[in-house]
Formats: structure tokens, C-alpha cells, sequence
């Protein structure tokens, strides 16, 4: 079956929506376009898991959604549609605690002894003889005494006889060898041996006697709270009941891997979507093998299956400027990279420096997101990664210990240089696992250990400088450390590359976790002179991106990566794609939205709290706050107060959850680990005391969405049609076909309303219709992406592998086009008779705020344009057929007045006739 990758759609699955409920969708995503569905993860996770990431058992299709009868199901449906899956899978990670993972489980009942026990990446040397070969248990919720003291820590059998420790909720083994000194010997009967289990409960005696039981365990049960300093196993990022798995080794790879590898030969998953790459020890090491593994078996799957090769797509954040590297055998991203394209060109440049100021005045916090991001890194590594930079130190102080020359290198020296040079790696991670890197990351390198150098002590210089040839691999950088050419003696007891491999991947499984945390999960909820731009895949104070620049990275990505999608919005966004594109008209009209500002301020200042002589919200999360309420709040409402009190009840819980969550996530006045619950709860009544029915403050925030919303749905249009028709594989999450306002997680997660939307589609609505009110803005985006996918299904290989050609704008609104085609190889007989070659001419409407009549509607009208013309290429010229309105359109070569090609629609999609 020939099923060419043209779009996928991004389903969630979980209790509440499985694989035959996903199988009810086939055909509207059929008739959508979509030709492949991209799933999240299904093997078995935690029970009620709500996303897939937390998975228990790899060996296994989880049961909640449908289990393997259920994904066959779903296939077979796809395939009657020739449409494709791919799956996403969590190589890095495994949900832990109790016995519900049961590998986990047995590693907890039988130690270093288990054969899991090699899946986990485990420190079992523990510096502590105490701690030595055991696993540190931080599961309990309260301190280790008091839940003994109290009963919450027991002991208890089940049906087969096992003795667990008991928690709440969770259990953890026994080991078998002290089951004599439980019991005695022989097998007592059930009442028997509930009586013996009951003497570990009695008042007195009780909690010494569990106390040494539990001490003589593989694994040392402990508060939740210690988990940052003392944790002996790398967790996902800093959540405590996610482990860190060792896939880089073969027996584990192949454990964990082996039914995805089944379902592939299979034929019943086409490619896979990698979640967190940089949290593997080698990820590049580790596509290289996935890649073979998957080609190998290509040759076992049905003809019923996709023909096209397995696509390997990998979550990865690039910063301004960083690629993939090239020995990657990648089809690309996830799209991260492309939202942060298209936020950067929909921002007006004039208005970041503005915005910036204006936060300053507001808030009298910085508006320097370089310093932000290093106080946060600063917090998030002494609060959150405490024993990961424990055992990255201890790794190479093993290495300085390994030579002779760097014996007198501190521990303490070492863990001040190193913290240093974490805290400045402005990516998420360099790529050398001892056989070196590339020019990219030794640049990456000398950047950290230079700025490093203005907050290292004088006397730590010299750990500084050979932490620096450790990095570089082992030879001197410029303007300063040793000579690594000359000999230098070392240790028999171990071998020094094998010391620097352990050590540096230590260092960057520390460097990646810690920049997602400092800047996704803190700066964008600390510094926000405007919301869009903190997007997952943006920097802090991302650079706005010109045309010219947006063009450029398309033909890279044609280059490089042809087949990486192309995402708006995913599970993980801060803000779907059309929030996002409504804020950004703020940055095109500060002036006002400076004004707007200080008299919403003054208007809700009766409002405010008191607590401990500061203001409650603050106004750094006031302006937060205001943004994030602009963004929800819903377009085309009926003027009335019923109608603006409706809409505030609806919106009010899932910005209530957004701002707690917001609060926390900043670290600044509450957090998770102490939330400061007075402050969340002024600021909460603050909500609902601005938003209730007696407030002036909702019609203010209707009038402003009034007023910003026809250039918002400008920008729409805009970014959809560039997702569709740009380099890549357009990415669709579920329901962000239609207006997508969510918010963060869980908002983002929000079931959708399928039967809707199919009701939308099967209605056939003309885009320009449905622009002509902002309640049928959905119908509008949703027929855009209908008629465009339906393009790319006529003529799949002009956007997988055409070309991509700027086009050249002159003229008084040059700014605010963005013009380019897609143009593919003619056929023999078309280049002989002189025919123009299969190509697609895209127009998009950028920045439109200023050139659109207040009160008129989502258009650039023709005396906005002026004289702007745009220039096409001779071959490209003659009539056209406009794909979005059905207009024949007549194209001659040279300068085209833009006026005449954007009448009913802000955007253009133009093919030859």
C-alpha cells in the first residue's frame, strides 16, 4: 500500500479515549486529508494514566485503551482508508514506585541481584556504606519516622502469600530471605500469619521491629521531599517516580523494544516518534541502531502495510542556530522548531523593545531573559538536582583520581567548576560519548567554560581548565590548561577514556533536564513581556524572525529535512496556536496595549490583597494574567452582559488551574514542593472577583478581543497555510483543526468534540464565507486545511520534494507579505512542449493590525496594499486556480499587484492550470 506521508493527526489516547473511539475518527480524518494518525504513547502505563508517558511494562499494549485486539481494529480501519500510524515511544523513562511496574518491582525485592536490575540506570556504589547497593526510595508521603510512628508504613500480604511493605496505596517487596525471620519456619496458615505480620504493627515495639526489616531491604523507603538531594537513579527531569532507562545497552534496547519491533514487522505501526532524545546516554548511537533494526525488518511486513521507509522522528528543542547533527539517520523533529519560526515572524520586531519596557515599569523586575535564565538555572540545580550533579561530580572526580597529574583535582573543586559550567551551557546539550563532537558542540563548550570563568575563583582555575580538556576531549582549548598531548601517568585500578565516557554522559543527562526546567517550566512563568513568545522550542526573549530569515530555514529544512513535521501546537504547548497568534497582534499595537494595561490595573486595584505589606497578585503575575485571559477568552460573543458573564463562568476553572499551576511553575512566591497556599488563594479571589458579574473588567476584555480579533485570525490563516504547505509533514493535534485557545496541560488535554467537527466538514463551508463572522472562524480554518491537504493528496510529491522559492515583494507593504513556491520536477513530454512545472504559489498576510479599518474584517483591504507587487518567476506564470476561494486567477510575469491576488482572504494558495 502506498501511503506517502502528508499530514498526521496527533490523537491522545487514554481511558477515555481508545483505540475504537479513534477508529470511529478514520473517516473524518480521511476526509480531512489526514494520511496518518500519530499516537501517543500505548504501551501498558500507569492505571488511569491520562498521556501514556508514565509506562509500566514495554512488553505489553495497554489494556485501558483497547490493548493489541483494539490497535488491530484501529489499523484495519486506517488501512481501508490507505492511511497510516506512528507511534510514539518513551525509550528514557519508566513510571517506578511501588509493584506496579514489574520490573521495578523485582529490582526492589532482589537488588543488583535482579536481572532488571541493568534496565535502570542505578548508582549502586553509594559514597554512604549504608546506602551501598541499595535503591533510594523516595515514595512515602510524609517523613520515614512519622510514618512508621503512625501505622502508614505496614505490612501486608496478598492473595499468593507475598509479604509487602505497605504505603497509602503502594507496596513494596519483601525480600524472600527474611521471610524466616517474619515467620519462622514452615508455611503458617492465613490467620497465623496475619498474627505474626501484626506484631510490626503493635504500639510499642512495632516501629523498631519494621524499622530493622525494612533496613535489611534492597531499597531504603524515604520522605518524597528528599528525592533532589539523595536519589540514586536518574529520574525524567526532576519528577521522582520516573526512572531513567538504560537503553544504550543492547539487552535493554532489545527488551524494551521488542514488541514495538513485532508491531512494526507486523505491519501495524509505520514509523515512531522518539520522546526525549536528549535524555538517552548516546542518542545518536541509539537512531543508528533503531534505524537498522527498523530496515531490517522491512522486509517482514505485509503488502497491506505503508510501503514508504519508517519514519523516525525525534522530540528535540534546537536553540537559535543548532541543528541536528548530521550523522543522525532522522527524518527530523517534532516541530518545535517550526512554531518557533512562525511565532518569531508573526511578532512585530518594533514592538520587543517596548514590551520589554513596559514590563519593567509594570512589574520593577528585569526585563534581561540571559539573566532570568541564569538565576533559574542557579535555583532549579540547587533545589531540584542536587544528587544528579552529586553523581556527575563523583564522576569526574573518579576521572581525576584515574591519573596521577590530576589526583590533587578537589571533589569540592570540581563540583564548584562543574556547577559553573552546567549553569552556562546555553543548549540543551552537547553530543560525545568519548569518540568526540563536532565543531558546534566544542563551540558550545569554550562559550560555557569562558563565561564560567567570571564566577570561578581564582584557586579553582586550574580544576576549571582541565574540566575544560575533559570536555574538549582530553587536548588544552585556547587561552588556557594543560598540555593533554604529553604523557601523563595514570592509575592501574582504572582506564581513564572509560572514566571520561561515564563522566561526560553524566554531564549532559544533567545539562538537558536542567535547561527544560529553568526555562520552560520556570522563566516562561517568571518574564513575560508577551506570552506568545514563551512557547515551548523559544528562547526567553526570542529574536522576532524577518521574512528573509523565515525563508532560509525553510530551504534548510527542505535540505536537510523534507519529512519532520510540521507542528502548531502539541501536548505539551504552553498556548494553542491561535492564542498565540492573537497575543502577538499586542506586539503591533503597544501603545495601546500599554494603556490598556495600567487602566485595567487601576480598575481592578479594589480587588487586590494584602499580605505581609506586598500586593496580592503581583504584578508581574497580574500582567500574566491579563495576557492569559486575552487569550482565552472566546470571539464573537452577543454583546450583552449575560452573554460576557457566560462566557467568564466558562473560562474561569481552566484559568483558575492554568494560574495555580503558573504560580508554582515560577518558584518565585509559591512553588510544589511549599506551596505558599495565602498567596495562590488572594490571588484566586483576585480571578473571581474581577471576572463575577459585577465587575466592569469583563466587557473591557471583550472590547480588546474585539478589537485585536480580526488581525488575529489574519495570522490564523497565516500560520495554518504555512504549516500546510512549507517543508515538512503538517502535524495536526486533535481539535487544533478549528480554533484552538488552550491553554498548558491538562487544559490542552481537554476532550474533544469529534461529532462537531465532522458536522463542521461535511457542511463543505466556503473559507471567505466563514470569515465574515467570528463565530464561524472555526468552519473557516477548518475548510483551509481541508482544501490544501486535499492539494498535497492530488500532487504529494511537490510538497515532500519540491523546491522551495522566495518570492520577491516591493513595495509600501512589503513587510506584511510573505510570498513563496513550491515547485516540482516537469515531466519529460510537459518540459519539452515548454509547459511550467507543477508548482504552488503561497501568499500569506503578516502583521495585518495597522492596515486593517477598526471594526473591518480580517483582510488587508486593496488601499492597505497600495502599490505593493510581488514578482513571479516567467515558468510560473499563466492562469491559475486559486485553491481556497476556486477563483481563476491570470499570473504574468513580472511585478502583480497584490491587491488584485488577496480580494477575499488574507491568504492564497495558486496552482497552474
Amino acid at each position: 500500500m502506498n501511503v506517502t506521508p502528508r499530514a498526521t493527526m496527533r490523537l491522545q489516547f487514554n481511558t477515555g479515549f481508545t483505540f475504537d473511539d479513534a477508529a470511529a475518527l478514520v473517516g473524518y480524518m480521511h476526509r480531512l486529508g489526514i494520511s496518518h494518525v500519530y499516537a501517543s504513547p500505548i504501551l501498558a502505563a500507569r492505571a488511569g494514566s491520562a498521556h501514556g508517558y508514565d509506562v509500566i511494562d514495554p512488553t505489553r499494549i495497554s489494556d485501558e485503551i483497547g490493548g493489541r485486539a483494539g490497535l488491530e481494529r484501529l489499523v484495519a480501519a486506517l488501512r481501508r482508508h490507505e492511511m497510516g500510524l506512528i507511534l510514539d515511544i518513551v525509550p528514557n523513562h519508566m513510571a517506578v514506585g511501588g509493584d506496579e511496574n514489574p520490573w521495578w518491582a523485582d529490582v526492589l525485592a532482589k537488588g543488583e541481584a535482579s536481572p532488571h536490575a541493568r534496565v535502570f540506570d542505578i548508582d549502586w556504589c553509594h559514597p554512604d556504606p549504608e546506602r551501598h547497593g541499595k535503591v533510594h526510595a523516595p515514595f512515602l508521603g510524609e517523613d520515614y519516622d512519622r510514618a512508621l510512628a503512625s501505622g502508614t508504613l505496614r505490612l501486608c500480604r496478598d492473595a499468593a502469600g507475598r509479604v509487602w511493605a505497605l504505603a497509602h496505596d503502594r507496596r513494596f517487596p519483601i525480600r524472600d530471605e527474611d521471610l524466616p525471620a517474619i515467620f519462622g519456619e514452615g508455611t503458617p496458615d492465613a490467620a497465623e500469619a496475619d498474627r505474626l505480620l501484626d506484631r510490626y504493627h503493635e504500639p510499642e515495639s512495632g516501629p523498631r521491629a519494621l524499622h530493622r526489616l525494612l533496613d535489611r531491604q534492597h531499597y531504603r523507603l524515604a520522605w518524597w521531599r528528599t528525592a533532589a538531594d539523595e536519589v540514586n537513579w536518574r529520574r525524567f527531569f526532576d519528577i521522582g517516580e520516573l526512572a531513567g532507562v538504560r537503553v544504550e545497552d543492547p539487552e535493554v534496547f532489545e527488551a524494551t523494544h521488542g514488541l514495538i519491533f513485532e508491531l512494526y514487522a507486523a505491519g501495524l505501526i509505520d514509523g515512531l516518534r522518539i520522546d526525549h532524545i536528549d535524555g538517552l546516554a548516546d542518542p545518536g548511537g541509539y537512531c543508528r541502531r533503531l534505524r537498522a533494526r527498523l530496515d531490517a525488518l522491512r522486509d517482514r511486513r505485509p503488502a497491506s502495510a505503508a510501503d514508504h521507509p519508517p519514519l523516525i522522528l525525534v522530540e528535540k528543542i534546537l536553540a537559535p542556530g543548532e541543528r541536528l547533527p548530521e550523522d543522525w539517520p532522522v527524518d527530523g523533529t517534532t516541530g518545535y522548531d517550526f512554531m518557533a519560526e512562525l511565532g518569531g515572524l508573526f511578532h512585530d520586531p518594533s514592538g520587543r523593545m517596548p514590551l520589554r519596557s513596559l514590563w519593567r515599569e509594570v512589574t520593577a523586575e528585569t526585563d534581561d531573559p540571559e539573566v532570568e535564565v541564569e538565576a533559574a538555572r542557579r535555583q532549579i540545580l540547587a533545589t531540584a538536582f542536587e544528587a544528579d550533579l552529586a553523581r556527575t561530580v563523583r564522576a569526574f572526580a573518579a576521572l581525576a583520581r584515574s591519573r596521577r597529574r590530576d589526583r590533587d583535582l578537589t571533589t569540592a573543586a570540581l563540583r564548584r567548576v562543574l556547577t559553573e559550567v552546567v549553569i552556562q551551557v546555553p543548549v540543551y546539550r552537547i553530543y560525545d560519548t568519548g569518540d568526540g563532537h563536532d565543531a558546534a558542540d566544542d563551540a558550545t563548550i569554550a562559550g560555557a567554560i569562558d563565561r564560567a570563568r567570571a564566577h570561578v575563583v581564582p584557586g579553582d582555575r586550574p580544576a576549571l581548565e582541565r574540566l575544560a580538556d575533559w570536555l574538549h576531549g582530553g587536548r588544552a582549548i585556547e587561552g588556557g590548561g594543560t598540555d593533554a598531548s604529553a604523557e601523563a601517568g595514570q592509575t592501574d585500578e582504572a582506564d581513564p577514556d572509560m572514566l571520561r565516557r561515564a563522566a561526560l554522559i553524566r554531564f549532559q543527562q544533567l545539562t538537558a533536564p536542567l535547561a527544560a526546567k529553568a526555562v520552560e517550566d520556570t522563566v516562561f512563568y517568571r518574564q513575560a513581556p508577551l506570552l506568545s513568545c514563551n512557547e515551548v522550542g523559544s528562547e526567553p526573549g526570542a529574536p522576532t524572525l524577518s521574512p528573509a530569515a523565515f525563508h532560509q530555514a525553510c530551504i534548510d529544512r527542505r535540505r536537510r529535512h523534507p519529512m519532520g513535521l510540521l507542528a502548531t501546537a502539541t501536548h505539551d504547548h504552553k498556548r494553542g496556536p491561535d492564542n498565540r497568534m492573537r497575543l502577538a497582534v499586542l506586539s503591533e499595537r503597544v501603545e495601546d496595549w500599554s494603556r490598556t494595561v495600567k487602566a485595567w490595573r487601576r480598575m481592578n486595584m479594589p480587588s487586590q490583597a494584602s499580605l505581609d505589606g506586598h500586593t496580592a497578585p503581583h504584578p508581574a503575575d497580574e500582567l500574566m494574567l491579563y495576557q492569559t485571559l486575552i487569550g482565552v477568552w472566546p470571539a464573537g460573543l452577543d454583546a450583552t452582559r449575560a452573554a460576557r458573564n457566560a462566557a467568564a463562568g466558562e473560562i474561569l476553572p481552566r484559568v483558575e488551574g492554568w494560574w495555580q499551576k503558573a504560580l508554582r511553575e515560577s518558584k518565585r512566591r509559591s512553588n510544589w514542593v511549599e506551596p505558599d497556599t495565602g498567596y495562590e488563594a488572594a490571588c484566586l479571589a483576585f480571578l473571581q472577583a474581577i471576572m463575577g458579574s459585577a465587575s466592569a473588567f469583563p466587557e473591557a476584555l471583550d472590547r480588546l478581543v474585539r478589537q485585536i480579533t480580526p488581525a488575529a485570525m489574519v495570522n490564523t490563516l497565516a500560520q495554518t497555510v504555512l504549516q500546510l504547505t512549507c517543508p515538512g509533514i503538517p502535524d495536526i493535534y486533535r481539535g487544533s483543526e478549528v480554533t484552538d485557545l488552550s491553554l498548558v496541560d491538562p487544559d490542552n488535554r481537554r476532550p474533544v468534540d469529534h461529532d462537531r467537527l465532522a458536522r463542521l466538514l461535511a457542511a463543505e463551508t466556503e473559507p471567505a464565507a466563514a470569515l465574515e463572522s467570528p463565530r464561524d472562524h472555526d468552519a473557516a480554518k477548518q475548510a483551509v486545511i481541508a482544501r490544501i491537504l486535499a492539494l498535497r493528496a492530488r500532487d504529494p510529491a511537490l510538497f515532500l520534494t519540491g523546491d522551495y522559492l522566495p518570492l520577491t515583494v516591493t513595495g509600501p507593504a512589503a513587510d506584511h507579505l510573505l510570498a513563496f513556491a513550491r515547485v516540482g520536477t516537469a515531466t519529460e513530454g510537459a518540459a519539452t512542449r515548454g509547459a511550467a512545472p507543477p508548482h504552488a504559489i503561497i501568499l500569506v498576510s503578516r502583521l495585518a493590525d495597522r492596515l486593517i479599518p477598526q471594526g473591518g474584517a480580517p483582510l488587508i483591504p486593496a488601499e492597505g496594499w497600495a502599490d505593493t507587487l510581488i514578482d513571479i518567476p516567467g515558468p510560473l506564470t499563466g492562469p491559475h486556480h486559486e485553491v481556497l476561494t476556486g477563483e481563476r486567477l491570470a499570473l504574468r510575469e513580472g511585478g502583480l499587484a497584490v491587491s488584485g491576488l488577496l480580494t477575499r482572504l488574507p491568504v492564497a494558495v495558486m496552482t497552474g492550470l
